[in-house]
């Protein structure tokens, strides 16, 4: 097999999405000090899927997606893409200019989310922002629907940008036009991410595979990859189980890893 090079890319949270974070972890850390067990684990559960919302995009916790179309709707948009503002958010922000990038190289290009939402957002923003065809596979796409979208990405001079749902597009599926991977949001496992990574890193594949990662820094996602990183016994529990080691973390130890960091909004924002 040709080469894969893995390389973090490291964004800021925009001056909306540090407030929103703010807000959400002051909320969470005040419920739970009223809150233990079975309660205490789905408060701490529910602040974290928000807080990875909100690093994504502030439209896919707010739900005010409508707000941000500021021209006439594109009339074969497929059907459950929205169309957000990526000044919104600074990994939207970053994905538009590296895609902008891939394309001018004539490349193809995965994108991972665990969002299905999220996926119908970037699906409407990208082909708003970058004017190309993007397809969407994700749990609802029927088994005749993938084979389509698969044969069409597959295909030379076809659309050059395939975002998945991290679930359906993990496993199985033959992806080799793509030389780029995203992982736009983190499952916080790398087998699972490895896995995804596959679809384009397999038997077949004759040029170097890019796999980006993105960390929004001085947030929960830059603390959890870094323990990942270095491999510490909590993130053995993370590999093991997503997310739910996270529940059973004290209010200290939460605070710790979700509070915002001064670097987190970047100068320019």
């Amino acid at each position: 097999l040709p080469e894969k090079v893995e390389s973090r890319e490291f964004c800021h949270l925009t001056s909306e999405q540090a407030s929103l974070y703010e807000s959400c972890v002051r909320r969470m850390l005040a419920e739970v000090e009223e809150a233990e067990g079975i309660q205490r684990r789905g408060l701490v559960l529910s602040a974290l899927i928000k807080l990875k919302q909100i690093c994504n995009h502030p439209a896919q916790l707010l739900k005010d997606h409508d707000k941000d179309v500021e021209d006439a709707p594109d009339d074969d948009m497929p059907k459950g893409a929205v169309v957000v503002q990526p000044s919104r958010s600074g990994k939207c922000i970053r994905l538009v200019e590296m895609l902008d990038e891939v394309l001018a190289e004539g490349d193809k290009a995965l994108v991972f989310t665990q969002f299905r939402q999220m996926g119908h957002m970037l699906q409407g923003m990208l082909r708003h922002q970058l004017g190309r065809d993007v397809l969407f596979l994700h749990g609802g796409t029927t088994q005749a629907q993938r084979q389509s979208i698969i044969e069409t990405f597959q295909k030379e001079g076809t659309a050059p940008i395939l975002i998945l749902s991290l679930k359906a597009g993990g496993v199985g599926l033959n992806l080799t036009a793509a030389t780029h991977v995203f992982h736009f949001d983190r499952w916080w496992n790398p087998a699972v991410e490895n896995q995804a990574t596959d679809r384009a890193y397999r038997i077949g594949q004759t040029r170097t595979v890019q796999v980006h990662k993105f960390v929004v820094r001085g947030t929960l996602e830059e603390r959890i990859d870094q323990m990942i990183e270095s491999k510490t016994a909590l993130a053995e529990n993370i590999i093991g189980s997503g997310e739910q080691w996270l529940t059973e973390l004290d209010t200290s130890q939460l605070r710790e890893i979700l509070t915002l960091r001064n670097d987190a909004v970047s100068d320019e924002a």
